[in-house]
């Protein structure tokens, strides 16, 4: 598979003189890939840091003990729900730990003791992760990131039929007048994990991205003709541009990172990191 990612400082933050407060990070298993992208909470003193954590996190949890492709989907969403659970334990312990080593935030001073609470707030970050093992893709999510599948089948007849991608948004951001994101360091966390499968022999790829990408890479329906509470459309031309323009490059991430740093990106103001695994070949 071809993976290739890019993060991007929004503009907002650059005026704000704010470093980027997204991560990505890969896996590379061989027939497996895992995907983490994270978005550090804004105005949090270390998010960026957090940010970071959750994706490493994210994927040695996830790399560990993957199905295999001939288990049933009900091995497969034990197993990726089990892994949403550990995601968040294993975050909060690295947090919790670093904290208590670094001491008191306004002063130095020695570590925080064990029964002492900390506040892991300073490092809040949402975060989605992808197993990629076609035909299989599990996703786990806690936050606003989202998620889009693409499909690849021929169309036509003949000796040389046309081959056709198509994207398939199936971890949709929060709609208009959801609640607050939820981090990893909210209490209850690990309560409000989502977590599914997707079986799919047409699979073509997988790509995440972080909540600052929406405006660039997801349509509204009445770009089709369709009502409001559609929700959000994934964009055919953000989304399969995008794969055809990596496969052709065999994986250069300029591209997408040119991509990320345009002028329509730009008007986000926030910062936009988009990480893809995609099947190669005709």
């Amino acid at each position: 598979m071809i993976v290739a990612g890019a993060a991007v400082q929004g503009t907002g933050h650059l005026a704000a003189a704010q470093g980027c407060q997204d991560a990505f990070k890969a896996a590379d298993l061989g027939d497996t890939v895992v995907l983490a992208v994270a978005d550090g909470a804004g105005g949090r003193e270390r998010s960026a840091l957090g940010a970071h954590i959750a994706v490493d996190t994210a994927c040695r949890v996830l790399a560990e003990d993957v199905p295999d492709v001939l288990e049933p989907p009900e091995a497969w969403t034990r197993w990726i729900a089990a892994g949403g659970a550990r995601l968040v334990a294993g975050y909060l312990g690295a947090v919790e730990g670093l904290l208590r080593a670094a001491g008191p935030p306004t002063a130095a001073g020695p570590p925080i003791p064990a029964g002492q609470p900390v506040d892991t707030g300073a490092l809040a970050a949402t975060v989605a992760a992808a197993v990629v093992r076609p035909p299989w893709a599990a996703f786990v999510s806690v936050g606003d990131c989202f998620g889009t599948v693409l499909t690849r089948e021929a169309a036509g007849g003949g000796p040389a039929p046309d081959v056709v991608e198509r994207c398939h948004l199936v971890l949709p951001p929060p709609g208009p007048g959801a609640p607050e994101p939820v981090f990893l360091s909210s209490p209850g966390a690990a309560l409000r994990v989502r977590s599914f499968v997707v079986w799919e022999p047409r699979l073509s790829g997988v790509v995440l991205a972080t909540d600052g990408c929406a405006a660039l890479a997801l349509d509204h329906p009445s770009v089709r003709e369709l009502p409001p509470q559609a929700g959000p459309l994934p964009s055919a031309r953000f989304f399969c541009g995008l794969a055809a323009t990596l496969r052709a490059g065999g994986g250069d991430a300029e591209p997408l990172r040119a991509l990320l740093s345009g002028p329509e990106a730009a008007r986000t103001g926030d910062d936009l990191t988009v990480l893809c695994a995609l099947v190669d070949g005709g």
